[in-house]
């Protein structure tokens, strides 16, 4: 497994393994998967519904808690410099664990300010080993970093060859805020896998159009969280620290950018009143 160095130097695997509407019941299993094929990573949110399961499996394992690199998120309901603590306790119990490695704020919506002084405070205890944000756009994290103590480590966003972020990944490479891409596989959406361009590169190196795609990402220095219930696919998804792609490739592959919608767009007025709206499932 390859690693990233973070701004405070902690070290990050850069691929791990993402829970993202996988069943509460379904959880425990396909993190035992997981961790047994080799991914030391979880990424989870508490608005997830399924760090229970996480926490189950973490537990059944039987890996060293120091081991593995835990992830979970606080939702907008959440947000607040109080309600941030009773939150990130919550997920404590959850996940039958003493500390996450890393605490994000999912959504930049609500009182983040105040959550971030909350986590600022935790962080400097010893609770939280990293923190960061996710789906931040360049104003809002910049903004956030010139007027707090603590810059985060992190900014989860989503990133794929349909939706590359250039001008956001530069703002962060610029104040040394590592990138992390959700749905670095496009969610399968968009005929991504499809894509014939895609498909004549993975034909060269004799891999997958997802695994030439993850490449992409680790040859861009992005962290990936791809998530997948199939074990022979965490396998495969694995499987791509064995080769880097050419120029020639990253040419092409850069000519797809900007070529369909948002997953998610934060600046859609129903995204935005809806995150505020929704619960975090105990």
């Amino acid at each position: 497994m390859q690693y990233v160095t973070l701004n405070n130097g902690l070290e990050m695997p850069v691929e791990g393994y993402g829970v993202f509407q996988i069943k509460p019941e379904d959880t425990k299993q396909c993190v035992l998967d997981a961790l047994e094929v080799g991914y030391r990573h979880i990424d989870t949110a508490a608005t997830y519904g399924n760090e229970r399961g996480v926490g189950e499996a973490i537990k059944a394992s039987g890996i060293d808690r120091k081991d593995l690199f835990i992830t979970s998120k606080l939702w907008v309901e959440d947000q607040g410099y109080e309600s941030t603590k009773v939150a990130f306790e919550k997920s404590l119990e959850r996940l039958q664990t003493d500390y996450l490695d890393l605490y994000l704020i999912h959504q930049p919506f609500g009182d983040y300010y105040g959550s971030w002084r909350a986590m600022e405070e935790l962080y400097k205890e010893g609770k939280i080993k990293a923190i960061g944000v996710s789906n931040f756009d360049s104003a809002r994290l910049v903004d956030l970093i010139m007027n707090n103590e603590v810059t985060p480590l992190i900014n989860q966003v989503e990133l794929h060859p349909f939706l590359q972020q250039k001008d956001a990944r530069k703002v962060m490479e610029e104040y040394k805020v590592q990138v992390e891409s959700w749905g670095p596989l496009a969610e399968a959406k968009h005929g991504i896998l499809e894509e014939k361009g895609l498909q004549d590169i993975a034909r060269k190196y004799d891999k997958s159009v997802a695994q030439i795609i993850l490449r992409w990402h680790l040859d861009n220095n992005i962290v990936i969280i791809p998530k997948s219930v199939n074990k022979e696919r965490m396998i495969e998804n694995l499987d791509i620290h064995d080769f880097n792609l050419d120029a020639a490739d990253m040419k092409v592959i850069e000519s797809f950018d900007g070529s369909h919608k948002r997953i998610v767009d934060h600046n859609d007025l129903n995204i935005v009143v809806g995150m505020n709206n929704s619960k975090t499932p105990e």
